[in-house]
């Protein structure tokens, strides 16, 4: 059956998908897992057939005890909308976001596009997303099937003097409601963003949000999400930074603003124009930073790997890197939800 979803998945459902903009199509997925879960028994149906329950795949991270290591990355339910009937795929966990304070309609369309012959995605959706209040709203109807992290961020038209509280006013709304929080200060689609680069800055950021923690009975772990493209003196700032702020982790990586390599035309990637690079381009890149920050800092916090897993051996080379945790995106558009499967199969097998 599981070789059948998958020849299936690639040789119908994906071909007929692709021939859609990437955008629409992202709505229309959603609608339909929607739907089909509200049907009597379709729900079990699904986590039959994905899920995979065993003792030897439970990881404990930043005290949090995930039941796989296979987790959803941001960007793919911004809103909360669907985490409780993407659970049912198998995920060990689910980040929704990149929230903001208000709900903004991000950069003009068009701003998904695919690169198929690279197995890749280009974006600039610019945090679009329907606001703290709609993402609250949506995470009360949480079911506790899986761990949810908050990814938070700034809104677009904020000014850097107020960076700092649009990010507290996310943490503190939303702190009730999910198990660990992501700043985002990585995402290339966002503008003005050079300030949250700035090492200072982001010291200082991440001090009051861990102030605002402390302001709760009980505190929930806090990680840095970090480009793919710094560079060795980057890393090693964000290594100083994470140890001596105390943060909890890291997420390595988001997505990419190098073009290299690609076998994507110059004609096609100067019409598409800007945007972050997710997907199998950046999974060598991505998997060098984790080895860096890993090896670097001794195993100093953990690390959630993402970028370019398309397939369990993907996944297992981000975990010998070092990776704590894994996060798919675009592999679980290119490949189908048996992806997550097929990961915690190959863990198991190894043992």
């Amino acid at each position: 059956m599981h070789s059948n979803s998958t020849a299936m998945y690639k040789s119908i459902i994906r071909p007929i998908l692709f021939w859609f903009d990437p955008e629409q199509v992202h709505h229309f997925t959603f609608s339909l897992i929607r739907i089909l879960n509200k049907i009597p028994l379709v729900s079990q149906l699904i986590k039959k057939l994905y899920t995979v329950e065993d003792a030897k795949l439970v990881r404990k991270v930043f005290g949090l005890t995930f039941k796989n290591p296979v987790g959803l990355a941001a960007g793919f339910d911004k809103n909360a909308v669907l985490y409780n009937e993407l659970a049912n795929f198998g995920f060990g966990f689910i980040e929704i976001g990149t929230v903001t304070p208000k709900g903004q309609a991000g950069n003009p369309k068009k701003r998904l596009f695919r690169l198929k012959d690279d197995q890749g995605i280009i974006n600039r959706m610019g945090f679009n997303n329907d606001g703290l209040e709609a993402a609250i709203t949506n995470l009360k109807n949480n079911k506790g099937h899986v761990i949810i992290g908050g990814n938070i961020g700034k809104n677009t038209h904020t000014k850097p003097e107020n960076y700092t509280q649009d990010y507290l006013d996310c943490f503190k709304a939303l702190h009730a409601y999910v198990d660990y929080f992501v700043l985002n200060v990585s995402c290339p689609n966002v503008s003005s963003h050079a300030k949250l680069n700035d090492k200072a800055y982001l010291e200082e950021l991440i001090i009051a949000v861990q102030q605002a923690n402390k302001s709760f009975e009980k505190q929930k772990p806090i990680v840095l999400k970090i480009a793919p493209d710094l560079n060795n003196n980057q890393l090693d700032e964000i290594i100083d930074l994470v140890i001596s702020t105390k943060l909890d982790g890291v997420i390595a990586s988001n997505t990419s603003i190098d073009r290299s390599g690609l076998k994507a035309s110059h004609e096609r990637l100067e019409h598409i124009g800007n945007g972050g690079l997710s997907g199998q381009p950046i999974k060598n890149k991505s998997t060098r930073v984790i080895k860096y920050l890993s090896e670097k800092s001794h195993k100093a916090f953990p690390i959630i790997g993402v970028g370019g897993i398309h397939s369990a051996q993907d996944a297992l080379e981000k975990l010998d890197a070092g990776a704590d945790l894994i996060q798919i995106y675009t592999g679980f558009i290119y490949e189908g939800p048996k992806l997550i499967k097929s990961i915690n199969k190959a863990l198991l097998k190894r043992g």
